[in-house]
């Protein structure tokens, strides 16, 4: 990778920069990273062989596991934590702050002193179908899945399957694999 610390050309596997990638010098890549085009990434990291699809955005403090599949359009805000093969469908956006605000009760702008994050963690195996929204302060249990245009608003227990909005459970993930034998 070379660039200026905003944003830097990779090289893809012919040695080839691609400058449709905005991925900052504090990224850690891991072995195998695949990126697709019109990506912004900065202050994240990214484990061993994970994809990255079109239009994704990875803020600092982000953490991506390996063998994970990231889908186009999604959103990953800082404070959200992916543990290792999850799957993450496109457009699903991750969201870090219950009770957003552009100002101060005083009238006066917010910074990023005036605001703490809250923390999401999808654990290893889970699945997020395309369209969801996850609110903060969720964890989502390994294997588990959520529906497409599924929005949580709590935890999602192990090995189980939740949609809807928000999100309910439905049946157990081995449910459905005796279904589809």
């Amino acid at each position: 990778m070379s660039g200026d610390g905003a944003c830097m050309t990779v090289n893809n596997s012919e040695g080839v920069g691609d400058t449709y990638l905005c991925v900052a010098t504090d990224v850690k890549l891991g072995r195998g990273v695949k990126l697709s085009k019109f990506i912004n990434l900065y202050g994240c990291e990214i484990g061993d062989g994970t994809r990255i699809g079109a239009f994704v955005e990875v803020q600092k403090n982000a953490k991506i596991g390996k063998r994970c599949k990231i889908s186009s359009h999604t959103f990953i805000c800082e404070g959200v934590t992916i543990e290792d093969n999850v799957f993450v469908g496109h457009g699903v956006v991750f969201i870090n702050d219950s009770y957003p605000r552009a100002t101060n009760p005083d009238g006066t702008s917010q910074t990023e002193q005036d605001w703490h994050v809250e923390h999401t963690l999808v654990k290893k195996g889970a699945s997020i179908g395309s369209g969801a929204n996850i609110l903060s302060n969720i964890v989502i249990g390994e294997n588990a899945i959520v529906g497409a245009g599924s929005v949580v608003t709590k935890d999602v227990a192990p090995n189980t399957i939740v949609a809807g909005n928000p999100a309910k459970f439905l049946r157990y993930v081995e449910q459905i694999e005796e279904i589809t034998k």
